[in-house]
């Protein structure tokens, strides 16, 4: 930026201050007119340069000239004496303090050409230097976007370009990078939390700026397509100029593109982790092993394995899919399920956070990757068990609670009241030792203490009001399943 103190600076002009209530004012061109109001030609800015020739016939009218000056933003007014004037005229400097416009001399030999001649030199070098300094700052990010650790090292290299601070957060405004940099104690967090819940129904769209006289921020949603990955928060010291507003740009391009990268990685690696999990379901391990060699040449299947399935609604179970990926579990989304693979001593630690994350959760059995279709089979016989109250269950924990293990609750006391309706409790222990000595009703009769012929009667009466009869195993094993849900304690 060119200020008014740059121009007076230069020793060849010879130019004098007679007021200067604001040097460090910005020069953006030189102006020349004699006009009593030159303003309607003005766009602020300006270094005016005049004679006098057309104004301050009478004192007075010197205070309205400034005053519109002032209005139109001005930065200075040069006043060349020796023609009009011999001197600047003391009203025109009054003027000038009560409406706080700098104020200069140019000497009789100094040519008003030879200002706009030197302004014109100082902001194109100015423009050459910023120039510069804003490719040195663009081939610094661009550098740090080719490192390893390609985002923390872009928003560190920002930081430094702002010399202020900067910090990369999720869409949950949880800090993934940052703050940092020289002004990272004074970084706004709670202010940019807010602007980043506010940002977050807007998309890619949308930016929030806020400026102070100390400090200026800015926060931008990162990302290419679909939603913010994140948003980058830039502080910087007072006002933000135009070579730090290139290099936040540049900065949000470039963490666009990185974040372009992952996702494309990404996509590609849960393509190869979902057909490897596909590959072990059908026990192809070695096919599997291949696949899994593709993203990670290092990557070597566990001696055993156990297959977690899970269910929840979509958005849960995908995040519950890439959050285990992040920490190296192969996981993904098979039929609409959570299908994960991982070595047995980590399945229950596994599984109890899926439930915590609000999933249903089987644990299959544990198996060799060449068995992979069992284990997988066993975790979904294992889910199916699986209800709010309990999270995850284990297929050991199906096959120690028997057959029984593997249905539903309500559905064996629906069947149970379709088997056993029409039976009164004398029936029902009748039945139950029945079947607990294998048919023999010579036991029945000793356990019960009654005559055989009673048992005979006994059985014949419950037969008759069973679906099929006890001679059927069929018949033995259902009646067996529906006096399971019926309480032990309904004994005559």
């Amino acid at each position: 930026m060119v200020e008014v103190a740059d121009l007076l600076s230069v020793r060849a002009l010879g130019l004098r201050g007679v007021h200067l209530c604001r040097p460090e004012a910005a020069v953006r061109w030189v102006a020349t007119s004699e006009l009593a109001d030159p303003t309607p030609y003005l766009e602020g800015g300006e270094v005016l340069l005049t004679t006098g020739l057309d104004t301050g016939r009478r004192p007075d009218e010197w205070d309205g000239y400034l005053a519109r000056l002032a209005a139109a933003g001005v930065a200075a007014v040069g006043f060349g004496v020796g023609l009009t004037h011999a001197d600047v005229p003391a009203a025109l400097a009054e003027a000038c303090r009560r409406h706080q416009v700098n104020l200069f001399v140019v000497p009789r030999r100094t040519t008003f050409v030879a200002i706009s001649r030197h302004v014109a030199h100082l902001l194109e070098e100015q423009e050459s230097v910023a120039a510069r300094a804003a490719l040195t700052t663009q081939r610094a990010l661009i550098s740090a976007a080719a490192k390893p650790g390609p985002v923390d090292a872009v928003v560190t290299a920002l930081a430094a370009a702002l010399d202020g601070s900067a910090c990369l957060l999720n869409p949950d405004g949880r800090v993934l990078t940052g703050p940092v940099g020289a002004g990272r104690a004074e970084f706004p967090l709670d202010e940019v939390l807010t602007d980043v819940r506010r940002l977050r129904s807007h998309g890619l769209r949308s930016a929030a700026a806020q400026s102070k006289p100390a400090q200026s921020v800015s926060v931008h949603p990162i990302g290419l397509r679909g939603r913010p990955s994140a948003y980058l928060a830039a502080v910087t010291p007072a006002q933000t100029s135009e070579a730090q507003r290139q290099a936040i740009t540049t900065a949000v391009a470039l963490l666009g593109l990185i974040d372009e990268q992952d996702r494309s990685r990404a996509s590609t690696r849960r393509h190869l982790h979902d057909r490897a999990l596909e590959l072990l379901a059908e026990s192809d391990s070695r096919t599997a092993q291949l696949v899994l060699e593709i993203d990670q040449p290092a990557t070597e299947l566990p001696k055993r394995i156990r297959f977690l399935r899970a269910m929840g609604d979509e958005p849960t179970v995908e995040n519950a899919a890439a959050a285990l990926e992040r920490r190296g579990v192969l996981a993904g989304v098979l039929a609409g399920e959570l299908c994960v693979v991982t070595e047995p001593a980590r399945a229950a630690a596994t599984a109890a956070q899926l439930a915590d994350d609000g999933l249903l959760v089987g644990i299959g059995n544990s198996v060799l990757p060449t068995d992979g279709a069992t284990g997988y089979r066993t975790a979904g016989l294992a889910l199916a068990q699986a209800t709010a109250v309990s999270g995850a269950v284990a297929w050991d924990r199906v096959v120690d609670d028997g057959p029984l293990g593997l249905i539903d609750p309500d559905k064996v006391a629906a069947f149970a009241e379709y088997w056993l309706g029409g039976l009164d409790s004398e029936q029902l222990e009748t039945l139950r030792c029945f079947l607990r000595h294998h048919g023999s009703r010579l036991k029945v009769a000793e356990e019960l203490g009654l005559h055989r012929n009673t048992v005979r009667n006994r059985l014949a009466a419950i037969e008759a009001l069973l679906p099929g009869k006890l001679d059927d195993p069929q018949a033995r094993v259902s009646a067996w399943i529906a006096l399971q849900s019926v309480p032990e304690t309904l004994r005559p």
